[in-house]
């Protein structure tokens, strides 16, 4: 006859410390089939013993695989970055997509009695085979951006000098003045180049 303790784990003590991981970095496909690389940290604890150690085989291998696995599902449901209004995207709301990844990796873990305390992206980037095609449209599309600010405030200035020339000194422009004025404006303001000035001693006619 030999006692034995029903509550002894034959395997090591399970601890119940707060403890985090960073993920591998995980190539993935954003949204919009986009190649990125992506990984996080997640931060969390067992909060049931009894739970971590009869519903799971190794607790600690099924918070890293149900951690990778939430983040390559969240990675492939939003775009890189955003590209309409109101479009959540992994670049442009890391707070919104930190709370999102939190709250899929909790579901996973719920049933190791594992809380997740914080979850959130540590390296997000394209992959290296379109990253320089991608830089390539980010810059085009801030070059233009900067242009349609510039020809809209070229249009303001061409108006307010417009107002002020016919309303405070009576100077009227026929349609053609009017063009030739727009476009030596446009030039000057819009021009990569310092502009040469060109003295016209005739007349548009």
């Amino acid at each position: 006859m030999r006692w034995a303790n029903p509550f002894y784990f034959p395997k090591r003590a399970i601890s119940l410390r707060i403890r985090n991981f960073e993920s591998s970095k995980l190539k993935v496909n954003d949204a919009r089939g986009n190649p990125i690389e992506i990984a996080a940290v997640i931060v969390w604890k067992v909060i049931d013993s009894a739970e971590a150690f009869f519903e799971v085989d190794d607790y600690e291998s099924f918070v890293t695989i149900q951690s990778e696995a939430a983040l390559r599902n969240l990675a492939n449901i939003y775009p890189y970055e955003s590209h309409e209004d109101g479009e959540l995207s992994l670049r442009g709301d890391p707070l919104q997509i930190a709370e999102k990844l939190q709250l899929e990796v909790q579901e996973r873990l719920q049933k190791a009695g594992v809380q997740v305390i914080e979850a959130r992206i540590s390296h997000l980037a394209y992959a290296q085979e379109i990253a320089q095609a991608m830089l390539r449209k980010q810059q085009a599309g801030a070059v233009l951006a900067a242009r349609q600010l510039i020809v809209k405030g070229a249009v303001e200035i061409f108006s307010e000098a417009l107002t002020t020339l016919t309303e405070q000194h009576n100077f009227e422009l026929d349609d053609e003045r009017r063009a030739s004025m727009v476009s030596n404006l446009l030039v000057v303001i819009c021009s990569e180049q310092h502009t040469q000035p060109v003295i016209n001693a005739g007349s548009l006619y």
